[in-house]
């Protein structure tokens, strides 16, 4: 399905990051295409949990800022706006360091709502978590 009605560049979609979450624990856009967008995220003292892992917290984060800024690719941002309104998260293995890397596909697309697919998978391409993210579409006041 292709979803990315409004060209776009990476540089833009990071340009969105300074002063969110997004920044702070360091999640990057990197790569946009007709089908899917891309964005990678350290595993570091600002994703761990106490025991050294990937907290899933911030696989949750990195899945809702991903898909909500995909849904936000399809809006017109003049009339309508975003919102997150429900995450499920499986988190299926652990991670210890380097990046994870997250994946969103549309799975539909609506005038009032969208549900999106992701996948994080570490260097090796092993998934670590899928996600379902569903999204309101809401009219500016």
């Amino acid at each position: 399905m292709t979803w990315n009605k409004r060209p776009i560049s990476i540089n833009q979609l990071n340009l969105l990051s300074p002063n969110t979450l997004a920044e702070l624990i360091g999640i990057q856009f990197t790569e946009i295409t007709d089908t899917c967008l891309k964005a990678t995220m350290p595993v570091d003292s600002r994703t761990h949990q106490p025991y050294g892992l990937l907290h899933g917290g911030a696989s949750a984060a990195l899945a809702e800022t991903i898909g909500s800024v995909a849904s936000a690719i399809t809006i017109d941002p003049e009339k309508q706006m975003c919102v997150g309104i429900e995450i499920n998260c499986n988190h299926l293995r652990g991670v210890k360091e380097g990046f994870v890397t997250a994946t969103v596909m549309p799975l539909h697309i609506g005038a009032t709502t969208h549900v999106w697919d992701i996948k994080i998978t570490d260097p090796k391409d092993r998934l670590v978590c899928v996600s379902r993210l569903t999204v309101a579409v809401l009219k500016k006041k």
